[in-house]
């Protein structure tokens, strides 16, 4: 990492931060497939144990591998520390077991990914951590939501999958005025497109399964911030949990963080044109996308992002048969609940991502029966307008 610190740009960040070269003089990062790492003598393995000497001891929570990861994804989101694990999820659980307690509180957004509340909902509260949901975009709801126990304030923005946008700035400073920590799922914008430590935030989360990839192969998360809350709290609990990051999904999301600006500006700038091209057609009810000018939320997403990322969801007639008979039609999109993926993707919320909370939660955070969502991929624009014609035909007739 001393090399780059000369250098803020991205693009070079996303190549050279955290570059590990061996003895061998490899040009590309190696994968380290080894459980364990053999020592010079007791003295050194005692030290290791001991943390008085930093090495390797075991991959459960130091692999050169993720190390490397981990320290080019930090210095991308502008972070002093960052921990690999999993999943997504396992970055989410990582949290709020390293700094949350029995007797906690925990302010969520609405509108997070359903695997989010579940987690909160059903396996969080039996440790008795206590939750209250607020819209993310409810300023006021966030300052009326703290209380003397709260710990964490936790949103997703651009949220998933309506695009409800966060005023990361203000609510950061709502909450750090009760010294609680503000954390952001930046998965739908990636450090490429929104940068929220500049912003007040605490924590950052990723799933890097999704853009951080960008081609769909491997599951993975991380968890970005301070040395203390992550590089001493959070790490401490991946050493002993274990949900840890393996090397080689490390190695791959490594290689998608090279192409990452490239590609998230190119996904914006489809999912622009196509949103647009939706909100012109007939049997279309709402599109939701914060790159529209009718997004609710428009001038608030183009001061703090630099584009409005892939993910489109919009409404369409007949509930779940009308949007079961949409997605059936197409021919092009892949029929999975995956995003941030060069191929474009089509999901049902209602029935996929957010089918294990309850039909009030849904109500809620706004996931109607007829809510599609799509994340548009790299493929020619009139291609997966043809497709999307498919299915509104079938809405139709």
């Amino acid at each position: 990492m001393a090399a780059m610190s000369d250098t803020h740009h991205l693009a070079t960040l996303a190549i050279r931060a955290g570059q590990l070269r061996t003895h061998e003089g490899e040009h590309a990062e190696p994968i380290f497939t080894t459980s364990s790492y053999v020592f010079r003598n007791a003295a050194e393995a005692a030290a290791r144990f001991a943390e008085t000497e930093k090495g390797n001891i075991y991959s459960r929570f130091t692999n050169p591998t993720v190390r490397c990861f981990e320290e080019r994804l930090a210095a991308m989101e502008g972070g002093a520390a960052c921990v690999g694990t999993g999943s997504g999820m396992a970055a989410i659980l990582a949290m709020c077991m390293a700094l949350l307690k029995a007797g906690d509180h925990i302010i969520c957004s609405d509108s997070v990914f359903g695997s989010t509340i579940a987690l909160l909902n059903r396996y969080m509260a039996k440790f008795g951590v206590e939750v209250t949901y607020v819209r993310p975009d409810d300023n006021e709801a966030w300052r009326a939501a703290l209380r003397g126990n709260t710990r964490i304030a936790f949103l997703e923005t651009p949220s998933n999958p309506l695009s409800a946008i966060a005023d990361i700035r203000a609510i950061a400073d709502i909450v750090h005025e009760r010294g609680v920590l503000l954390a952001v799922d930046n998965c739908f914008c990636t450090p490429a497109l929104q940068k929220p430590f500049e912003l007040g935030a605490d924590l950052v989360i990723h799933s890097a399964t999704k853009y951080l990839d960008g081609q769909g192969r491997c599951v993975g998360g991380a968890i970005v911030g301070n040395a203390e809350l992550v590089g001493r709290d959070v790490f401490g609990f991946i050493r002993s949990a274990g949900p840890s990051m393996s090397p080689f999904n490390a190695w791959v999301f490594l290689k998608g963080l090279e192409t990452l600006e490239l590609r998230m500006h190119a996904h914006s700038a489809a999912a622009l044109e196509l949103a647009r091209w939706l909100e012109r057609q007939q049997g279309v009810r709402k599109v939701h996308y914060a790159g529209l000018e009718s997004h609710p939320q428009h001038a608030l997403a183009r001061r703090q992002q630099s584009g409005f990322g892939g993910i489109i969801a919009f409404e369409v007639g007949n509930g779940r048969a009308g949007a079961w008979s949409f997605v059936d039609a197409t021919r092009l999109m892949s029929i999975t609940a995956n995003l941030g993926d060069v191929k474009t993707t089509i999901t049902h919320p209602s029935s996929t991502t957010h089918s294990r909370i309850t039909a009030a939660e849904r109500e809620r955070a706004g996931i109607t029966e007829g809510l599609l969502r799509i994340s548009v991929g790299l493929e020619h624009l009139d291609d997966l307008k043809a497709d999307l014609e498919r299915g509104l035909a079938a809405v139709r007739a």
